[in-house]
Order: structure tokens, then sequence, then C-alpha cells
């Protein structure tokens, strides 16, 4: 079974390796969770912000509102 990280979107096999992991059918919508959440070491993979809340992603198909980061 696959996990993603309700935090930054990151995927594992293993759930452990996630700060927050949920279910890969789950975890379709990071909105809500700020960049400040974002799982250690990723961030600097997160591509996209939400207009409406500000959560970042690495994929636009993870925000309801997608702009690309500058």
């Amino acid at each position: 079974m696959s996990y993603t990280c309700q935090n930054c979107g990151a995927s594992a096999e293993d759930s452990s390796k996630l700060c927050q992991p949920a279910n890969e059918e789950q975890s379709s919508n990071l909105c809500g969770v700020p960049a400040e959440k974002v799982c250690s070491g990723k961030i600097t993979e997160m591509k996209y912000t939400c207009d409406a809340c500000g959560s970042v992603s690495a994929s636009p198909g993870n925000l309801c509102s997608p702009s690309a980061i500058r």
C-alpha cells in the first residue's frame, strides 16, 4: 500500500517515513496545510501555492486554486 503525507504530498510505501501519512486514495487535496507543516527536506520541491488558503504543493492537482511559485 502506498501512503501520501497530508502535509506536503510526499509518497512512501512505509507510513512511518511520513510525518502525517494517509492512504493514497484519501489524500487528494493539500489545501489548508500551511508551508510550516511541510515535511523536512521537501519544502524546496513545492512549486505551487493555493491562492485561496496559501497552502503549498509540488503538484497543482493537490490544490483547489493553484498558482506557480515564482
